[in-house]
């Protein structure tokens, strides 16, 4: 997955900048697809966020997870609001990154919330990962793991 994000630059939640290369290498990448001002959006965020804390920040060791968040916002300010209010320690792809726009097309991303779930090489791993993680919660990981071919001995 980093590769898809090469010479590009994502963002934290702080606004902090980070390589794509360093951030996630061997991880299952969740590309997550949103906005503030969709209602389904901010209805699906917070158990997105409960997911990741569960997995990357309550798990030791961490789980090879990683979300980068790609803005439908308006504007770079109602994204920056977006995650300060609802978002966890993700990443996001800068507001005005053109590449988004490649990311929607290539992913088919016809409407939001959508959560693809792709793993090292950009290959789809799922395109339903909010319908699946709304219905079986920490357990479609595994299943996300097992598809990424990243060998790492982990449970939930």
């Amino acid at each position: 997955m980093a590769d898809v994000f090469s010479g590009r630059i994502l963002v934290n939640k702080d606004g902090d900048t980070v390589e794509p290369e360093e951030v996630l290498q061997n991880k299952v990448v969740g590309l997550y697809f949103s906005a503030g001002w969709c209602s389904p959006c901010r209805d699906f965020t917070p158990l997105l966020c409960d997911f990741y804390t569960e997995l990357v920040e309550e798990t030791h060791p961490p789980a090879p997870f990683e979300i980068v968040f790609i803005s439908s916002d308006r504007s770079p300010e109602e994204m920056v609001d977006y995650m300060h209010d609802m978002h966890g320690e993700w990443l996001a792809l800068p507001f005005h990154d053109p590449f988004k726009h490649d990311l929607k097309k290539r992913y088919n991303i016809t409407a939001i919330p959508k959560l693809v779930v792709v793993k090292q090489t950009g290959e789809v791993i799922t395109s339903k990962g909010r319908k699946q993680i709304r219905e079986q919660g920490l357990s479609c990981f595994q299943n996300w793991l097992e598809g990424a071919d990243i060998f790492q001995n982990f449970s939930s």
